[in-house]
């Protein structure tokens, strides 16, 4: 369940935060816990595990943060200088401590597309995830990476919200390993069902469209812990 960063650090984080970087990096990471499929058709779940850095409903052209003066839209986080719909974006980031299997929000088709690099080298993340773990506090000043990293975008039709909502799955630092686990495109996936895995960290982004037919009202607020699967981060309800 959803937990305050404070409690996510003291009943999670505490467990194995004195153990070496090497078991971390070996066995901790790469764990895939067995977790019940919960199937519910009123709302998006996470994603990804993580800490909520934003949650909120932006235009294309608009910033969902500004980094150092620069600000960053869904036109640059997609890469689609195209892209105009409003939507309701989460942004999701997966400190070293959590699972990096990222899981389907929706059932619907699934197509994805590795985006362009901009630079030779991923930008290091460790400066959010140090924040958080270790200063508990989100702080977003420094994530520069976010404009040039490696990415996947991932498009999912539903049939039953009779529209797209997209996963942005972004790399962290000298690591380019966005594995999905189907190589088929447009292949149906059910709700909450593994898909992907990113290693060590990174961030997920829940994009959703806005709708004519349906209202979208996030459940969670930035600093929450969520885990892939369990959690819903989106209430759906028809206009």
């Amino acid at each position: 369940m959803a937990k305050t960063l404070i409690e996510w650090i003291e009943t999670d984080v505490s467990k194995v935060h004195g153990r070496s970087m090497q078991w971390l990096s070996e066995e901790h990471f790469f764990r895939d816990p067995n977790r019940a499929v919960y199937s519910e058709s009123s709302c998006f779940f996470a994603p990804a595990d993580g800490i909520i850095l934003y949650s909120r409903v932006v235009k294309a052209d608009e910033a969902i943060l500004d980094i150092k003066g620069r600000p960053y839209s869904l036109q640059d986080a997609m890469r689609k200088d195209d892209y105009d719909k409003e939507s309701l974006v989460i942004g999701i980031f997966m400190t070293f401590y959590d699972v990096h299997v990222n899981r389907i929000p929706y059932s619907g088709r699934l197509s994805y597309e590795e985006l362009e690099t901009i630079s030779t080298y991923n930008m290091p993340m460790l400066d959010i995830e140090k924040s958080i773990v270790e200063k508990l506090r989100l702080n977003t000043s420094n994530a520069e990476y976010l404009f040039n990293n490696q990415r996947i975008l991932n498009t999912v039709f539903s049939m039953a919200l009779e529209q797209e909502y997209y996963i942005l799955q972004i790399a962290d630092y000298d690591v380019d390993k966005i594995t999905p686990f189907h190589l088929k495109q447009h292949k149906s996936f059910a709700q909450n069902q593994r898909f992907s895995q990113i290693r060590y960290g990174s961030q997920v982004d829940l994009i959703v469209p806005l709708s004519k037919k349906f209202e979208y009202s996030p459940l969670l607020q930035a600093g929450m812990h969520v885990q892939a699967g369990v959690d819903p981060l989106v209430k759906i309800s028809p206009k």
